[in-house]
């Protein structure tokens, strides 16, 4: 049950000042479509069919990278997948996007520039500094009400995502309301039978921090990518070291000793790879079993059918599943077996489940599955984590206190 308020509370015919999160790839200079287009355009669409006047705020990149580009091109997608036209204003909060915001009528929606080109924005500070900010004073007096539907954005603590709920009665949007109830499932709510975590990825840190933090609610952790490989040298096989990669040496370093602790003393937890995949001198996948490797000679992309086996079923047998980075190298179909094993038990299994991390949730489009058979497909990185781990979330505790009644607006 959510503490914040959503569309469903939302007075009629608001002026509406909503935050997404559209940040997308960028190749030769051209922004391109993703997953999160499609998410948000709910959210859009809704606000317009309801005869809201609206206005969009969103990021693309950061100063400095090739990805800092405007958003022009973000209403075009944008527009295309809510059903309904996105004016763009190539402004933030100057006099041209004031007297756009002023023009708009019942239904419009309209895309201010990208809100990292306006200084007040990046900076990580408290709410009430964001509050008092020329951008946030300038802007809110503007709306009657601000939405929040930027769940993927919401551990930062930038002044379009805290700010705004300090001067504005506030609510969350689709994508908002619908992360939040998945992404925290796994610490409130009650499955009748085993949860079981799939954790890989590139992040070790990362990891080791979901498993310290939900080893009373997982009942499994199925282990891959750099992180199993990390658990597999502190169980004493000699991998888990750089050959061709520069993953492993630093991320050890750091977590040797909670590596070791967090293995010794939830060793039942854990299961880890039995084998390994890597290319072979003739480019194709070769797999070898852990005991079986005497030295680390190349990088290992995968693990191998005998655990893809094991874990696929481990799978079948849980209540609940939720996916936290991939398995193995699968953008090459050679080394996808691992998670897109993983990924298809789960959507032939009648489990709750979600799959998030990074970008996992892109192998479910590259290899043809449905993401209907999942309960729920993450576009966070950075926030899933946080709620994995129980760490705060600063834009929802900020809808949280809005509720709440803490701030007058």
């Amino acid at each position: 049950m959510v503490d914040f308020r959503t569309l469903d509370d939302l007075p009629a015919e608001q002026r509406v000042l909503a935050r997404l999160d559209l940040n997308s790839p960028v190749e030769d200079g051209r922004v391109q479509g993703n997953r999160r287009f499609d998410r948000h355009a709910t959210t859009v669409a809704e606000l317009a069919d309801a005869g809201h006047r609206v206005a969009l705020m969103a990021h693309q990149g950061r100063p400095g990278r090739d990805t800092f580009v405007s958003l022009e091109r973000h209403a075009e997608i944008l527009a295309e997948h809510a059903g309904v036209d996105v004016d763009f204003v190539p402004d933030t909060f100057g006099d041209e996007a004031l007297a756009a915001v002023r023009e708009i009528e019942g239904g419009d929606v309209l895309l201010l520039e990208n809100v990292r080109m306006a200084d007040d924005e990046l900076p990580e500070k408290e709410p009430e500094e964001h509050a008092a900010s020329e951008f946030v004073e300038t802007l809110a007096p503007a709306f009657d009400a601000y939405v929040n539907d930027a769940y993927s954005a919401a551990h930062r603590k930038h002044a379009s995502l805290v700010g705004f709920p300090l001067r504005l009665p506030s609510y969350a949007g689709r994508v908002m309301e619908t992360e939040y109830e998945a992404n925290t499932a796994i610490a409130e709510r009650e499955f009748d039978g085993d949860v079981t975590m799939v954790v890989g990825g590139t992040k070790a840190t990362d990891v080791i921090g979901v498993m310290e933090a939900l080893d009373e609610t997982v009942d499994t952790f199925c282990l891959g990518g750099v992180a199993g490989e990390l658990f597999l040298r502190a169980a004493g096989y000699p991998v888990g070291t750089d050959v061709e990669t520069d993953l492993f040496g630093e991320q050890w370093a750091e977590n040797e000793d909670t590596v070791h602790e967090v293995l010794d003393e939830r060793s039942e937890q854990i299961r880890l790879a039995s084998d390994l995949a890597y290319e072979g001198d003739d480019g194709e996948r070769v797999e070898a079993a852990v005991e079986d490797i005497d030295e680390k000679t190349r990088a290992f992309l995968d693990v191998g059918s005998e655990t893809v086996a094991t874990y696929d079923s481990i799978v079948r047998d849980s209540a609940a599943v939720f996916v936290k980075g991939a398995l193995g190298v699968f953008e090459d179909e050679r080394f996808s077996d691992g998670t897109v094993g993983v990924l298809r038990a789960i959507a032939e299994t009648d489990c709750f489940s979600v799959v998030g991390g990074g970008d996992t949730s892109r192998a479910i489009g590259m290899y043809g599955l449905d993401e209907a058979d999942f309960s729920h497909v993450s576009i966070a990185g950075g926030a899933y984590i946080r709620a994995l781990t129980g760490e705060p979330l600063p834009a929802v505790e900020l809808l949280e206190r809005n509720a709440a009644g803490e701030f007058d607006g």
